[in-house]
């Protein structure tokens, strides 16, 4: 089975915006409030950057993404890989990805490892645009707001020239930071916000190449109450509590990122 879009790493026009959503996580009700945006509604293409499935509602999250058809750009994040390569004795480390994993049929498995790991746009007004999941070079490579110059050009360095914009996912704070001459993006988290309840999402294209971070506020108190009485997982309840009410501050998201760019290496010992 092959992923929605006949060929979803080729380079195309898009004129009408491209909303971008990151890191659902199988949060069916924050997944619905953004797609119930009037500019998602109305957007060209619908950019999922990875990390879609991993959480306690797979098997409906895959319906209601499958439901937007060409619309629909899949790339394939690090707990989407993990989950098509589940094997007994194989499973993902995290154990709500590995409860994930197992809801999901062999061709629902091999769709998610039919994903690709970058998919270039081209966007009004910005040009060809790279859309990957962590960093353009790997899907759990950690690059924040704050890391070093140095740090952006080395997973900025196998980016062709033409891409001057980036999109990149993984660590669910949403930015924008302007690098080596090029434009880097993170929606944020749809599914996994920290510092505060709500999606984050991201509106590329209109107005001239405007790049616009969104949040989008839903009950997710009643969200929360959803997934306990829909989701099969035993620890769903306790998954919600901490990440649909967005427990962890951005502060604490960075704390604990953030050696995993290496800056508390010595300059050119970090890969």
């Amino acid at each position: 089975m092959t992923a929605p879009d006949s060929a979803p790493n080729s380079v195309r026009p898009h004129g009408a915006g491209v909303a971008v959503l990151s890191d659902i996580h199988a949060v069916l009700p924050a997944l619905e409030a953004v797609l119930a945006e009037p500019d998602v509604r109305a957007a060209d293409r619908i950019v999922l950057t990875g990390d879609l499935l991993a959480g306690p509602l797979p098997r409906q999250t895959l319906a209601r993404l499958r439901a937007l058809g060409d619309r629909a750009v899949w790339i394939s994040g690090n707990a989407d890989r993990e989950m098509a390569a589940a094997r007994p004795g194989n499973e993902p480390a995290d154990p709500m990805d590995a409860w994930a994993a197992g809801q999901l049929g062999p061709d629902e498995l091999e769709f998610l490892g039919s994903l690709p790991a970058t998919v270039t746009l081209e966007v009004a007004g910005l040009g060809p645009v790279l859309f990957c999941h962590a960093t353009p070079r790997n899907d759990t490579e950690v690059a924040l707001v704050d890391s070093r110059p140095e740090r952006w050009a080395e997973v900025l360095a196998g980016v062709p020239d033409a891409v001057r914009t980036v999109v990149c996912g993984h660590t669910h704070m949403p930015f924008v930071r302007f690098t080596h001459g090029r434009l880097v993006v993170n929606p944020g988290s749809v599914g996994m916000p920290y510092g505060r309840p709500g999606a984050h999402w991201a509106l590329l294209g209109p107005g001239g190449g405007a790049v616009t971070l969104r949040h989008t506020t839903f009950d997710h108190e009643a969200a929360c109450a959803r997934i306990a009485r829909e989701s099969d997982s035993p620890s769903a309840a306790a998954w919600a509590d901490t990440y649909v009410r967005a427990r962890y501050s951005a502060e604490e998201a960075l704390a604990a990122f953030g050696p995993g760019d290496g800056r508390n290496t010595a300059p050119g010992t970090d890969g």
